[in-house]
């Protein structure tokens, strides 16, 4: 078993990573001393699988434990779902000690954080994440949101969980386009924090791709401390934080105007991380093995470079909308060599604008 702390103060929690620890749900929850009632929020794809098993163990620890489901993908995080688990939290009656459980991937967890967040002015939840991605990112942090037809996630709370519990079980079940994509985070904390983890993923690709665990384990382990390291500096990503969005500029763009569902996010972060290092270079912050570096891990875990279906000029005006860009200027995260980044605003529109020619597909 791992046991990564996440240490803030009062808001501290444990990311605790072993193989069948579902089946230990029902003992946490004791520990923590939450009352009676529990809602568990899935989607349909991974509430057949866990989702009753987990009810049951629950109803059988005696907890009053309901499971709502949600249909799977991006466009689940919107305030109109929201204001359906709502309804079900209200006539649950579920109250400040109650707590609602994110059974799922990320757009899961984010929603149930979100509505964790702000039901009640804030009740526990506890992340339970089922996709290599929420394992190594979204879960960890305490970032929820939903989106808006104009922007991701540009609604939503800094709100911690109580604990994130990741079985390594629930990853032999995982698609293998949803393998590639929570690859695409787990190379973006080599990329921008540590060059020796890098390594290890370029030296260990076939055993990761084929869910060695003993690998993935180690992966998700190292993916969670560089992360947990850079929230206990900067919990509400006001500098250090701004980080890890490194990709995530372009990224949104690219699911905002492709249509979400086209590229999932990992994908999208992907083709962004490509664009980013290819701005480092020509502002000339990198050398120009780093872009080289970047393009040859992401085509060895079969994650994309270039993108289609997407208007260069649409993509401009999404940029100024992001959530990272502040007085007008859009915050780059940037590559001064790898494992080492630099936060730029003063990047022309004129370099974005040749960059994402070069990314897109002709």
């Amino acid at each position: 078993m791992a046991d990564v702390s996440v240490n803030l103060g009062s808001s501290s929690y444990h990311i605790i990573i072993e193989q069948h620890c579902l089946d230990q749900l029902d003992q946490i929850l004791h520990q923590l001393k939450f009352s009676g009632k529990m809602l568990i929020v899935s989607d349909e794809h991974v509430g057949s699988i866990y989702g009753e098993k987990i009810a049951s163990s629950l109803l059988s620890a005696g907890y009053h434990a309901e499971l709502f489901l949600v249909q799977p993908g991006e466009k689940t995080k919107s305030l109109k779902v929201a204001d359906q688990v709502f309804t079900k939290a209200i006539t649950m009656g579920l109250d400040r000690k109650s707590a609602i459980i994110a059974l799922g991937g990320g757009v899961v967890g984010d929603l149930a954080g979100f509505i964790a967040a702000t039901y009640l002015r804030g009740i526990p939840f506890i992340q339970v994440p089922t996709s290599l991605l929420a394992q190594v990112d979204s879960s960890v942090g305490g970032k929820v949101a939903v989106n808006h037809e104009l922007g991701k996630n540009l609604i939503g709370a800094f709100y911690q969980p109580k604990v994130v519990l990741i079985d390594l079980n629930t990853l032999t079940t995982l698609p293998e386009r949803e393998l590639y994509t929570g690859l695409a985070e787990v190379i973006k904390y080599g990329l921008i924090a540590d060059s020796g983890f890098l390594q290890y993923l370029n030296q260990h690709t076939e055993e990761v791709l084929n869910r060695n665990p003993s690998a993935l384990s180690y992966l998700i382990q190292r993916s969670c401390e560089i992360k947990a390291r850079v929230v206990e500096q900067d919990e509400r990503e006001s500098s250090l934080r701004m980080i890890l969005n490194f990709g995530h500029t372009i990224a949104h763009a690219i699911e905002a105007n492709a249509g979400y569902g086209k590229y999932n996010h990992g994908e999208a972060v992907a083709i962004g991380m490509h664009g980013a290092a290819l701005i480092s270079y020509y502002l000339g912050l990198c050398r120009q093995d780093v872009p080289e570096t970047v393009r040859k891990v992401l085509a060895n875990y079969r994650l994309p470079l270039t993108f289609s279906h997407c208007c260069i000029d649409e993509m401009m005006d999404l940029l100024i909308r992001d959530k990272k860009t502040i007085g007008g200027k859009v915050h780059w995260v940037l590559l001064t060599a790898i494992g080492e980044t630099t936060i730029c605003n003063h990047v022309p529109d004129e370099l974005v604008y040749k960059v994402l020619s070069e990314l897109k597909e002709s």
